[in-house]
């Protein structure tokens, strides 16, 4: 089985990203066609980028950036769970793929993006010029929930944005399986 790293992007305080995360890993287990590895970027607490070397000649000086480069490296494809900031990409992201270069080459990623009534489109259009300069391969099916805030139990913290958001999420994770393997062959 392919191995499907779930990042969570958001990392500031008081963030949903876990609840909408937790919910995509739980429908992405019961889809049950990748290995399912959750990382969360506040916990990889990358600091702004501050290699000395482009992140091509892959000769880290940080280990911060050995352990991400690592990270990433076991992942076969994604799936970034991400608010929209400002319509646009939380800065988050966009430093964290910054730090690396041919670890995300040639791997697809899908998302599931959450927000206002725009359910965080704009924060990924934003990153599809980023993306394509690292080779990553974005997917067109993707999860977009918009009013986030109404998929909250506000008791328990839960989150579940309802039937059409899972079958949206079958139908991501069944492209992304199919890229995948296409894609594992130029990474060969």
């Amino acid at each position: 089985m392919f191995n499907l790293q779930i990042i969570t992007v958001s990392t500031r305080d008081n963030r949903v990203g876990p609840a909408v995360a937790q919910w995509f890993i739980g429908e992405s287990q019961n889809h049950g066609k990748f290995n399912v590895d959750p990382i969360d970027l506040a916990d990889v607490d990358l600091p702004l980028f501050d290699e000395p070397n482009h992140p091509r000649m892959q000769q880290y000086m940080h280990d911060h950036t050995r352990r991400w480069s690592e990270i990433i490296k076991r992942a076969d494809a994604f799936v970034f769970v991400m608010p929209e900031y400002n319509h646009h990409a939380p800065p988050s992201i966009v430093n964290a793929l910054d730090y690396l270069g041919s670890e995300w080459a040639y791997k697809p990623v899908g998302f599931v993006s959450y927000g206002g009534v725009s359910g965080g489109t704009r924060g990924v259009e934003s990153l599809l010029n980023i993306l394509a300069t690292l080779k990553l391969v974005p997917m067109a099916e993707a999860v977009n929930i918009p009013m986030f805030f109404q998929h909250i139990d506000q008791a328990t913290g839960a989150f579940n944005p309802g039937e059409r958001q899972a079958q949206a999420t079958i139908t991501m994770l069944d492209e992304l399986l199919r890229w995948t393997g296409a894609l594992k062959t130029l990474r060969a």
